[in-house]
């Protein structure tokens, strides 16, 4: 049995790809009356027209996961820490694969870091890559990074894991995986800063290029592969949160760059990650002025036009 732990949107579309492909699963919801309503009407709140699998079950006891081989932790980042510690079955399981992206505020640890420090006797993973839940739960082709440091629990998770539709690149670069989709959605956000606050779709792609820079130089002093920044984790999941409505962190950028209020209740992973990466890179004495800016966006400490007044400033020099 795959169990899931978390059923929004992305949660919900692993389960039913799993489950269309034969597996059984567990997909938890911390919401008694919704996890009741979602087995007894095959549908999900969080996605709209979808049916549920007969083979997928919803469940609001988290102990029903107790029995799988392998746990999805489809929760926001800044949160996956605090359900490890409160659900001892998830510190029980045999493999952990973190399908959130981000730098938690506190400890400044990527996923797979906050699960080795919560769960040391499960074995850590990452699945991320450029993807969007509609467009999995709808049987759209997609292809995604699984990232494990250990070889040979990488190759069992990517035949456990992968789909008719959904195909899944094995690495052991774990920090390459992180940081890439960690800082695509800091960068995400000021995509859509530039398209908000009418820059235009010239200005953005400056962005993204000299974001992407920023990516890789703080992801290479932290030991990533150039070939992870590159590929589906790092370049491919960049492009796809900064030129789509359908991603919250570049609607969260469009409505900063507008002066509009954001849903509340809607998860922005960019915005810790933007403060956590700016305290990091200062630390580490890397220069970052795009993240930088943008982390001071998000924050209020500055307006889009002091961003950009700030970035066109900065010396001239050679790409």
């Amino acid at each position: 049995m795959i169990g899931i732990v978390g059923a929004g949107a992305f949660g919900t579309a692993l389960g039913v790809t799993l489950a269309r492909d034969g597996n059984t699963v567990t997909l938890w919801d911390h919401n008694v009356e919704r996890a009741a309503r979602a087995n007894a009407e095959r549908t999900s709140h969080a996605i709209a027209d979808l049916r549920l699998p007969d083979a997928l079950r919803v469940t609001s006891d988290i102990d029903d996961l107790v029995d799988a081989d392998v746990i999805l932790l489809c929760t926001p980042a800044q949160t996956l820490r605090q359900v490890l510690q409160d659900h001892a079955v998830l510190r029980m399981a045999r493999y952990l694969v973190a399908c959130c992206k981000g730098i938690d505020a506190e400890s400044l640890t990527g996923p797979v870091g906050t699960i080795a420090g919560a769960a040391p006797d499960a074995t850590p993973a990452i699945l991320t890559g450029p993807s969007f839940a509609t467009d999995i739960a709808k049987g759209l082709p997609t292809a995604l990074t699984l990232a494990c440091a250990d070889e040979t629990a990488g190759e069992y998770l990517q035949q456990r894991l992968h789909s008719a539709t959904v195909r899944l690149y094995r690495t052991t670069d774990v920090t390459g995986a992180e940081l890439g989709g960690a800082l695509k959605n800091v960068i995400a956000i000021g995509a859509g800063v530039c398209i908000g606050a009418g820059l235009g779709d010239s200005a953005r792609a400056a962005l993204m290029t000299r974001g992407f820079a920023e990516l890789s130089r703080f992801a290479q002093s932290q030991g990533a592969e150039v070939a992870t920044l590159s590929g589906l984790s790092g370049f491919g999941d960049l492009v796809l949160t900064c030129t789509s409505p359908q991603s919250r962190n570049y609607r969260f950028g469009e409505a900063l760059g507008r002066g509009d209020t954001f849903n509340g209740d809607t998860t922005v992973e960019g915005v810790k990650t933007a403060q956590a990466i700016a305290r990091l890179a200062q630390d580490r004495g890397i220069d970052m002025p795009v993240c930088a800016n943008i982390a001071a966006l998000c924050s209020g400490d500055i307006d889009t036009e002091k961003a950009l007044q700030t970035l066109l400033a900065r010396p001239l020099k050679e790409e």
